[in-house]
């Protein structure tokens, strides 16, 4: 493929990906009111810098490793722990969150982190990477460094258009929230993480017994 196609094709798959819920989409929807439009962007910017380090562990040949089960079951339980833990925090902070109240533990995190951690607690986005990917990468390579840099530059792209739109419709509606909105949405936020949770530890335990 030449360098425009790769970077496009690259750029349509990342984008309906990146439009399926998930737990980044969760903390995105849940940090924005607090934090404005810039939420998406610094979510993305944690994100990229794990994708980007994954990218070139693949090159370096950690495929075959990331495919093993025990690195799914790995991934699958750490992950379900960190999703409870975030749930846990969204939960207890519930009584005193105020969209004129900047304190409290969900504004004190880190959102470059946060993004990276949300990634990395969902084992499906390891699988995506070691399947998916991995053959993508593999094709770009045929293209030589400029073709994986086309394939990485279209696929974090298309994250950073979704997510920053996500944050801006938010945000621009913040004005219509009320403090109990406000407080719905996190705990509805709070509850889609534990569902996530249960999902992978589910994923895990199963991939144990099996």
């Amino acid at each position: 493929m030449t360098l425009p196609a790769i970077f496009i094709t690259s750029f349509i798959v990342a984008f309906s990906g990146a439009m399926m819920p998930g737990p980044l989409l969760t903390v995105t929807i849940s940090e924005t009111p607090r934090r404005g439009f810039m939420t998406g962007p610094l979510l993305i910017a944690g994100h990229g810098v794990l994708e980007l380090t994954l990218v070139v562990a693949l090159l370096l040949g950690l495929g075959p490793l990331l495919r093993l089960e025990n690195v799914f079951i790995l991934t699958a339980i750490f992950g379900s722990a960190v999703l409870f833990w975030m749930a846990f925090g969204m939960f207890k902070a519930l009584p005193s969150l105020s969209l004129h109240n900047q304190t409290g533990q969900s504004a004190k995190s880190n959102p470059v982190l946060a993004g990276a951690l949300m990634s990395i607690a969902n084992p499906y986005w390891t699988i995506w990477w070691v399947t998916i990917g991995l053959g993508y990468i593999m094709q770009s390579l045929q293209a030589g460094t400029w073709g994986v840099v086309s394939f990485f530059s279209g696929h974090i792209l298309a994250d950073l258009v979704w997510y920053s739109l996500i944050s801006w419709g938010i945000w621009k509606g913040k004005s219509f929230f009320s403090d109990r909105m406000y407080r719905w949405m996190i705990g509805a936020c709070a509850a889609f993480l534990v569902v996530f949770a249960v999902l992978f530890a589910r994923a895990g335990i199963l991939k144990i017994i099996a």
